[in-house]
């Protein structure tokens, strides 16, 4: 009998393009599900691992992290959930659950942590595998393509939003797919939008204003007044110094990328008066079961851009180019 086969846009080496490929049909080992892939969108991470910003990939790698597809095989001890579920899968795929880390519930800095599309076989293919103990049922307000960006963007863009803390007055610097849908829930919370986006970008701008901001501009811009907290989406070091200076007294200012340029050095005076600077890393299942009660209650609506599997090199160039409007969501 010969062994099932499926398409997968594998990357063979950081640095270079991927290349369709036919792989072998994963088989759930214990505690796993097999997902038939409906829909995967595209991350800047996911752009990072491509081009070698993050070392040390499995390679030959599958990308993607922003999985939703629906179950049609479980290994053995699976339990939480049926063939025919609707699931999501995102970047945390496996923590130890033992270490400091683990147990006081910051699962996200765990060293032994695994990540999807990155050392686990991701999905930019027809089927994946996961462990189920890390994967959420999809709301069903969402089609497929529009949950992806719910399972990363809208992730860490929630996290993020909550260390930014409760201030009315919020910077997003970048607008796509995290800030689209952080707009939404932070104007939900009864907050202030300040938009900022890379120079000339009036398509972000626009966008942004049509989600709520009151202001948009570019990222050298200074706001019409200041910020009480500002969330850098955007993998750009030199921001952090403009968002300090946007930001003010007792002002947050929350890096939101999991790689950033280099930081220039910059004045103490802009960090003085109680101003502080913080990074995010990773997310915890606690968040996902949080954004998914979350996201419909507001309600969030994603806005995306559908590719073919076969096309997933020009999403990423997209992505790259800043040609989207919210996320590039790959289709099998």
């Amino acid at each position: 009998m010969s062994e099932a086969r499926m398409r997968a846009m594998v990357l063979p080496a950081q640095g270079r393009p991927l290349e369709a490929q036919e792989w072998p049909v994963p088989e759930p080992g214990p505690g796993q599900i097999r997902l038939r892939v409906r829909a995967c969108a595209v991350c800047r991470t996911d752009l990072h691992v491509v081009d070698g910003d993050l070392p040390d990939p499995t390679l030959p790698l599958i990308p993607g992290h922003e999985i939703v597809g629906t179950v049609d095989a479980v290994g053995p001890g699976a339990e939480r959930y049926g063939i025919g579920d609707r699931i999501g899968v995102p970047w945390l795929g496996h923590v130890c659950g033992k270490c400091d880390y683990c147990r006081s519930g910051r699962e996200n800095l765990c060293d032994d942590a695994r990540f999807t599309g990155y050392q686990l076989q991701g999905g930019y293919a027809e089927y994946t595998v996961a462990d189920e103990r890390f994967c959420f049922p999809i709301p069903e307000p969402y089609g497929d393509a529009e949950a992806t960006p719910l399972l990363c963007a809208g992730l860490i863009g929630q996290r993020a939003l909550r260390m930014a803390g409760d201030g009315t007055r919020l910077g997003l610097y970048g607008f796509g797919a995290a800030a689209h849908i952080v707009a939404q829930i932070a104007r939900h919370e009864g907050r202030r939008l300040f938009a900022f986006t890379r120079e000339g970008d009036t398509r972000a701008q626009a966008f942004a204003r049509r989600l709520g901001a009151e202001w948009a501009g570019t990222s050298t811009d200074a706001p019409p007044e200041p910020l009480d907290a500002a969330i850098i989406f955007a993998p750009v070091g030199s921001l952090v110094p403009a968002a300090l200076r946007a930001v003010a007294k007792g002002g947050r200012v929350v890096c939101a990328g999991i790689h950033m340029s280099e930081i220039p050095a910059f004045p103490y005076r802009i960090l003085w008066e109680e101003r502080s600077i913080r990074s995010v890393a990773n997310l915890t299942r606690a968040d996902g079961e949080a954004l998914m009660r979350v996201a419909p209650a507001v309600p969030v609506t994603t806005h995306v851009q559908c590719y073919p599997l076969g096309e997933a090199n020009q999403a990423l160039r997209d992505l790259r180019d800043g040609n989207l409007e919210g996320a590039a969501v790959l289709i099998p």
